[in-house]
């Protein structure tokens, strides 16, 4: 068997660049065959794996960077409906925690990525259309305030690391008022003020931020994450609880398990940290749509 490795050079303040030759001399090690995609950019490798994949060359795809890195891997892996493995080595790695990864250690996750080249995991994934067009997502998708914040966080190039979310987010607020929605939510429309509008397919993102606690990756559900209209002061008090889902507990606060969701307002839309285009933007899981490189989840 032969995989695709695409290192994000760029991820984790560079340590997507310096794990490079550790994964590919573990792969080595493992005797694992590979045609490595990783190039001076990110565009240029995406290339690469396209027309590596279009061939047929490669029956799984291992990506080693953050959130946004596994975003890119896990559109190519359903495209080329091969298993997708991830290497974390960004500052959040949210969806690496959501499937029980080793975070800090590249060649452990290297090593579970080619033990479960037979044996991979089925988990969800959303499928999502946008003024971008369809595309899928493994993490979450925002609508809303955290979408602002997450384009003026990208836009950031001397702060790195979960920190600049929280710099973002006091900038951003500054300016924010709140968004009118409306909600096709499993069919049902619904029309509300709200701070943000997430869908989410694990319980955290942004390096942390517990968004939804009991969110899982296999059960073939999302989870529609609402803060609706609350003052800016009463915004920045209720935002450090999030690190613990406490946040959960305000009245403000509204979690919905959904099969798809049609989200309309003025508002960008990121995936997994990645701009997506512009809501209108409609959304619905795809129940075991992926297999990862990772282990099973088993449950009491």
């Amino acid at each position: 068997m032969t995989i695709g490795l695409f290192v994000n050079p760029a991820a984790g303040r560079g340590m997507g660049r310096r794990n490079h030759a550790a994964i590919t001399a573990e792969l080595t090690r493992l005797g694992v065959e590979f045609i490595d995609y990783t190039a001076s950019s990110r565009e240029l490798a995406i290339s690469k794996a396209q027309t590596s994949l279009a061939r047929g060359e490669v029956s799984a795809l291992l990506v080693a960077g953050g959130d946004g890195m596994v975003n890119v891997g896990a559109n190519l892996a359903m495209d080329a409906g091969i298993p997708l493995g991830i290497i974390p080595s960004g500052t959040g790695n949210d969806i690496a925690r959501a499937l029980n990864l080793p975070i800090d250690n590249v060649v452990w996750a290297t090593q579970v990525a080619a033990d479960h080249l037979e044996i991979p995991r089925t988990v969800d994934i959303g499928k999502a259309n946008s003024s971008d067009g369809d595309f899928y997502f493994l993490g979450s998708l925002a609508a809303g305030f955290d979408a602002l914040v997450n384009a003026r966080a990208n836009s950031f190039k001397r702060i790195k690391g979960p920190i600049k979310y929280r710099i973002a987010l006091y900038r951003e607020l500054a300016k924010f008022k709140k968004l009118s929605y409306k909600l096709t939510v499993d069919g049902e429309i619904h029309l509300l003020d709200a701070m943000l509008c997430t869908i989410a397919n694990v319980p955290s993102y942004g390096g942390g931020m517990l968004i939804t606690p009991e969110a899982e990756i296999d059960d073939g559900e999302l989870d529609l994450f609402i803060v609706h209209k609350i003052s800016r002061p009463e915004l920045i008090r209720v935002f450090p609880h999030v690190y613990t889902g406490t946040h959960v507990e305000h009245p403000a606060i509204e979690i919905v398990r959904v099969k798809s969701v049609v989200l309309e307002a003025k508002a960008p839309v990121f995936a997994d940290g990645e701009a997506s285009g512009q809501a209108p933007v409609s959304i619905s899981v795809v129940p075991g749509g992926l297999r990862v490189l990772a282990p099973s989840q088993s449950r009491l």
